[in-house]
């Protein structure tokens, strides 16, 4: 049975944009006919070869790919145990893979007739990215950023602004990425004639969840060609952070019919999983809910009321996680674990340390559990790792964290 249910949902999502019992479309009657346009026009896509032609160029000529598969030579050696390689998609132009999903996104737009885009960001990576590609192709960019993260996530604020974005700061809640997609969707509602919302992770309603995993699917196709050149077979364990859980979806969703290769995704443990909600490790701490569009596992009070979470990292703030991610952790085909602030910290500090290469908070948090499980592991067992962001964004984070006084020279 279980065989069947893995088999069956390897072509998901369904019609109704389910995997098993997550996702759907949850939207207001005003949003539906935009969702079934962007549903038809990305099934048309799908199947148009100038649509990837297009997509192909750009990602090569554009973004840079493909990206870097990485022996982190002294990483390894210093844990001891397996190989470990990183998946490099933060040398991406924008220093982020969200560019991968923006590119498919925005071509559609413009297919749509659709010259207003709007986003939601939380560490600012998909803002810059959606900021980026519209600066590219001449069209209105609005980016929703909740107000806690404007402040703690400055240089990419400043960019998304030099890029010619409006930034919008979000008061409601606790002004974090939860807040500012509820302020995307409502602008969304208001403005549908014109108005196309690029959204930055696998979650919302379907056609969303499964169109992003497609279009970041290209690092996980890289990686298994990657690692058969290098290594002459595929990777043992995948490991990759989770917020919504786009650039862990990408990696994994080629793997998923490679059964023998172990799945890993990491959440936000904040300041433990045991502690009053200053976490987002919705699949530990959380239970199915319907928010953003889509049904999954959610942070929740007893009456349904959404909690907010916390994570040192603004990309991984988020009370909720992706529906084909939920899936995934109840069929048992991938493995959710957490790790803590303090955690992410130390890995942090250890890829600068000892490969100079300076993370983001998110993937520090999937780097702080290969440190965990590497070194419980033979020589022979290859771990990859997807380095899914630049730490430039978050140097100030950092540093107020560790105590360490920054000098800017104003």
């Amino acid at each position: 049975m279980a065989d069947d249910l893995f088999n069956s949902f390897m072509m998901g999502p369904d019609e109704q944009g389910r995997f098993g019992n997550f996702g759907g479309r949850f939207v207001s009657e005003t949003l539906m006919p935009l969702i079934l346009d962007l549903e038809a026009q990305y099934k048309y896509a799908k199947t148009d070869d100038s649509f990837w032609d297009e997509m192909k160029d750009l990602w090569e000529n554009y973004v840079g790919r493909p990206s870097p598969l990485y022996y982190a030579d002294r990483l390894t050696k210093h844990l001891g145990g397996a190989k470990v390689y990183l998946k490099r998609d933060e040398l991406n132009h924008t220093g982020a893979h969200k560019i991968n999903n923006v590119l498919g996104q925005i071509i559609l737009a413009r297919r749509m007739g659709k010259n207003r885009i709007i986003a939601e960001t939380g560490a600012g990576q998909h803002g810059v990215a959606t900021a980026t590609v519209c600066a590219k192709f001449g069209l209105q960019c609005i980016v929703y950023m909740g107000v806690h993260d404007v402040e703690r996530q400055a240089p990419n604020v400043f960019r998304m602004k030099l890029l010619g974005a409006e930034v919008i700061p979000v008061t409601s809640g606790r002004g974090t990425l939860k807040d500012a997609m509820n302020d995307a969707l409502r602008d969304w509602v208001t403005n549908v004639h014109d108005t196309f919302y690029c959204i930055g992770t696998v979650a919302g309603p379907h056609p969303y969840p499964a169109m992003v995993r497609d279009f970041q699917a290209i690092i996980g196709q890289e990686t298994k060609s990657q690692m058969l050149e290098k290594e002459g077979r595929l990777p043992d364990t995948l490991i990759a952070a989770i917020g919504g859980g786009s650039n862990a979806m990408g990696l994994f969703f080629p793997f998923l019919d490679d059964k023998d290769v172990n799945i890993i995704g990491v959440e936000a443990g904040g300041k433990g999983v045991n502690s009053k909600m200053e976490h987002c490790a919705s699949l530990t701490g959380g239970r199915p809910g319907v928010l953003h569009g889509n049904r999954t596992y959610l942070l929740q009070d007893d009456d349904g009321q959404i909690l907010e979470g916390s994570s040192i990292s603004a990309g991984l703030d988020y009370p909720g996680i992706g529906p084909e991610h939920a899936w995934l952790h109840e069929i048992g085909r991938a493995k959710y674990v957490s790790i803590t602030d303090v955690e992410a910290l130390e890995a942090f500090q250890l890829s600068c340390e000892l490969e100079g290469i300076i993370p983001a908070l998110e993937p520090s948090h999937a780097l702080a559990h290969v440190m965990k499980i590497a070194p419980t592991l033979p020589t022979e067992h290859l771990i990859c790792m997807n380095m899914c962001g630049r730490g430039d964004k978050d140097i100030f984070t950092v540093a107020a964290a560790l105590g360490v006084e920054v000098n800017t020279g104003a």
